[in-house]
């Protein structure tokens, strides 16, 4: 049986349901399927950064959740870093965004686009 700590790990991301309902709305004016697809690459103020975009579809070693009528999609080299997310949609004074709540980011920057561990 596996521990908490590994079931954690592998815990693919989720969007809440404003989330969900913003790639839904995003997907639709593009003429695209309801996926959003989240990746991390090296950089940003804090060591890695958070990447989305729509995808055109799943490729064989991604990650899915679904939520509503949309899908988060995360690659397996992205999924060890995001593992336990939840992604949201946020809108406020400064503009609108998603937001990654990651349970294993040690450190972020103000804007919320990149993290350390």
């Amino acid at each position: 049986m596996a521990d908490e700590t590994t079931l954690t790990a592998h815990k693919v991301p989720e969007l809440t349901e404003a989330a969900a309902a913003r790639v839904a709305a995003i997907a639709t004016k593009q003429g695209a399927p309801a996926l959003l697809r989240l990746s991390v690459e090296g950089g940003g103020c804090s060591g890695f950064q958070y990447k989305f975009g729509l995808a055109e579809g799943i490729e064989e070693d991604d990650s899915v959740s679904e939520t509503g009528p949309a899908k988060l999609v995360v690659d397996a080299v992205s999924l060890d870093l995001v593992a336990g997310s939840r992604i949201d949609f946020v809108e406020s004074l400064g503009g609108a965004a998603f937001r990654v709540e990651n349970p294993q980011a040690a450190a972020g920057c103000g804007c919320g686009s990149s993290f350390g561990i």
